[in-house]
């Protein structure tokens, strides 16, 4: 069976979702709900179209560029999610992001989640907080969301911060 991603929007080239130039990815489905959401469109889970893993890979072999998955929460689709970044990482070794509206706290619980996010160089977490939203922060919307380095996280086991 040909595992598959509900993808949204495939936004080549950005800056605007990590550093440097990034192949983001936006992918359906968010059970957050996040009041002042900049993307509500997303929430649905059948929304956008369906992508395999393998097309997904040729878009981001052809960019030669880091990846980001947004949305949406990334998350909502954990399985094929992992199994891509996996991808990414052992066939093109690029540095991948990934923006989710739970917290490193919740995900720690659910083996699942931690599947993905375990394989991530940067996790933005935490859920968008329209009362704490400041258009001037770097590669996020609110004051409670952070860039947590995952592997250093990992390694030290204790929540590191991702600076550039």
């Amino acid at each position: 069976m040909t595992e598959n991603l509900r993808v949204l929007h495939v936004v080549e080239g950005t800056s605007v979702d990590g550093p440097g130039l990034r192949t983001s990815i936006y992918l359906a489905g968010c059970n957050h709900h996040c009041p002042g959401c900049h993307n509500p469109e997303s929430w649905n889970m059948g929304g956008g179209d369906t992508r395999t893993l393998d097309e997904l890979m040729e878009v981001i072999a052809y960019n030669e560029a880091p990846v980001t998955f947004s949305g949406g929460d990334p998350l909502a689709q954990p399985k094929p999610l992992a199994h891509l970044v996996k991808r990414i990482k052992s066939e093109l070794g690029y540095n991948v992001w990934c923006y989710t509206g739970y917290t490193w706290e919740q995900v720690k619980k659910e083996p699942q989640l931690m599947e993905v996010v375990s394989q991530l160089d940067v996790l933005v977490d935490s859920p968008f907080k329209i009362d704490e939203r400041d258009t001037k922060l770097r590669f996020r919307g609110s004051h409670n969301q952070r860039l947590i380095d995952v592997q250093a996280t990992l390694k030290n086991d204790k929540l590191t911060l991702w600076h550039d």
